[in-house]
């Protein structure tokens, strides 16, 4: 009786947030580790259709680098990155668009729908507007071309709204149509889902990675930081203990922020059921950004 009566105890915590967040739209980008693993991913996914069924509306972006490193080296060519940006050429961006639109996208709408939710998948070159964007070497901190690599520009929102409104969970894949001459451009997921979160005014921006969050100490998991405004960030930065490849993650979410996203949740995918652990728990297990 007494564990019955704590699952009553959970339900009742996770009530008051049910009822803030009805009809509101959660972006979630989908990175890492989280996607490896498919007793992870099952555990996530099944987050969002819990996500559905109480009346909130998922939408997902997802990465796909390691399978796209895969295909890469499966077709005979070597990834090659720069400042943490993939070098792609007329052959890579054929893989990159393949391997996205062919193998992770439809993974994940099969696996949402098998659970008893509804998706789709969406292409991002039918969302997102980009245009090219150059790289910077490290070593040299000269401006490099990447080829096909893009930032986005403007999001167009017709399929996701259509999607929403039919009570489906749209899946996006992080590519872009250069603004001039419709070229699918590679765009790096965390900023994709960024450009579309503050378009969507989404009541919150959900990065599930292979990290806790942001960290005192790395290596650490007691350090974690449950909470960061501006102010925190400018002096975590100053202190080193924000740096390298999280720098453009934050900055990216402060910039969703003051754009019109609630708030940004950085969270460890790999932990089960992470969503359902940081939206619905008085408590949380990451870090949550605000202004």
């Amino acid at each position: 009786m007494q564990d019955q009566i704590r699952k009553a105890d959970v339900l009742l915590e996770a009530l008051p947030y049910m009822q803030s967040f009805r009809g509101s739209t959660f972006l979630i980008k989908v990175g890492g580790s989280a996607m490896e693993d498919p007793s992870l991913v099952e555990q996530l996914l099944r987050d969002v259709v819990f996500l559905e069924a109480v009346g909130i509306n998922p939408v997902i972006v997802h990465g796909g680098g390691k399978a796209i490193s895969k295909a890469m080296e499966e077709a005979g060519l070597k990834a090659n990155f720069i400042g943490g940006m993939r070098v792609t050429d007329a052959d890579t961006i054929r893989i990159v668009e393949e391997t996205l639109a062919r193998v992770i996208n439809p993974e994940i709408v099969s696996r949402i729908n098998h659970f008893g939710g509804k998706a789709v998948g969406v292409p991002g070159t039918e969302v997102f507007l980009g245009e090219k964007m150059p790289g910077k070497d490290p070593a040299t901190g000269q401006l490099v071309d990447l080829g096909f690599v893009g930032q986005v520009t403007d999001c167009k929102l017709g399929l996701i709204q259509a999607a929403v409104a039919g009570e489906f969970v749209p899946v996006v894949s992080p590519v872009a149509r250069e603004n001039n001459s419709g070229s699918t451009l590679n765009v790096n997921a965390d900023l994709a889902a960024c450009a579309l979160a503050t378009r969507l005014k989404a009541a919150k921006l959900i990065f599930l990675s292979d990290v806790l969050g942001v960290m005192r100490d790395p290596k650490d998991p007691a350090t974690l930081i449950p909470t960061l405004d501006p102010i925190e960030i400018d002096r975590l930065k100053r202190d080193g203990v924000i740096s390298g490849g999280m720098i453009p993650k934050v900055d990216s979410s402060l910039a969703s922020l003051r754009g019109g996203v609630g708030k940004v949740h950085l969270i460890d995918g790999r932990i089960p059921h992470a969503l359902i652990l940081e939206i619905f728990t008085d408590v949380g297990i990451g870090t949550e950004i605000h202004l």
